[in-house]
């Protein structure tokens, strides 16, 4: 059975490489642009690796998968290393950075670990462990592990979005609407400003992802059918905005 893995928004770690030059300009190292930009890469690079997995999940000939929370963060810090030529591991710890991407790592790990019970059911074969889910999971985990000092979700055009909590807020919502999904925008460009945010200034990001083939088999046409894991599909088109990334540090 060929099940629905959107590996289409892994793709995009390339993307916010390429257009890493069109987040606001900040200071190096300690910069808000490039701490975010850490953050996006780091998140993409741990759901391509559960992606990749989709097959060795959904097995359901094999209990224990060896699939942990630490190899899942090792094969993402692999990746990471891989698209960024940078160590995760190197950043100085006691910097913003490092102690922001330690707790992204950390929630990496969470995330997989609290999920083993499922990925190694025996006997089942879709786990519904897709890595949009693995995403909020992370993201959720990480929300709560910064204690405030910064937050991530995934989100999408309003009318995308199949689980409430993914829902963009007011200023996300416009950003899509006015700049990601303008047809003028350019292609993978990430849209920042500091905005007043919970009552807090903060800098925020919006990474955009797009349909890649492999993401039309839950997402594509037809438009209503019903795909793998029960929700009606959206009937979008290779290169269509399907998910972005927003990421907000608070000062």
């Amino acid at each position: 059975m060929r099940f629905c893995v959107p590996r289409c928004l892994a793709v995009s770690l390339a993307i916010i490489l390429v257009s890493s030059a069109a987040i606001a300009v900040a200071p190096p190292a300690e910069g808000d642009s490039v701490i975010a930009q850490s953050l996006a890469q780091m998140l993409q690079a741990a759901r391509t690796v559960i992606s990749n997995n989709q097959e060795l999940i959904n097995n359901p000939d094999i209990g224990d998968k060896h699939l942990t929370g630490q190899v899942v963060l090792d094969q993402a810090i692999k990746s990471y290393a891989n698209a960024t030529h940078r160590d995760p591991a190197s950043t100085d710890p006691n910097s913003r950075q490092g102690q922001l991407m330690r707790v992204m790592m950390d929630a990496i790990k969470a995330a997989t670990d609290d999920n083993q019970a499922a990925i190694n059911e025996k006997g089942t074969g879709f786990k519904g462990f897709i890595p949009a889910v693995f995403a909020r999971l992370v993201s959720e985990n990480f929300n709560q592990m910064a204690k405030g000092d910064a937050e991530v979700k995934v989100t999408a055009p309003p009318e995308l979005v199949r689980n409430r909590k993914a829902r963009p807020d007011a200023w996300e919502a416009e950003i899509i609407k006015a700049k990601l999904l303008d047809p003028q925008w350019p292609k993978g460009r990430s849209y920042s400003a500091v905005v007043d945010t919970n009552n807090r200034p903060a800098f925020r990001v919006m990474v955009p992802e797009y349909y890649a083939a492999s993401c039309l088999a839950c997402h594509g046409a037809p438009k209503g059918e019903m795909d793998i894991t029960g929700y009606p599909k959206e009937g979008g088109k290779l290169g269509d905005l399907g998910a972005v990334i927003s990421i907000a540090l608070y000062h």
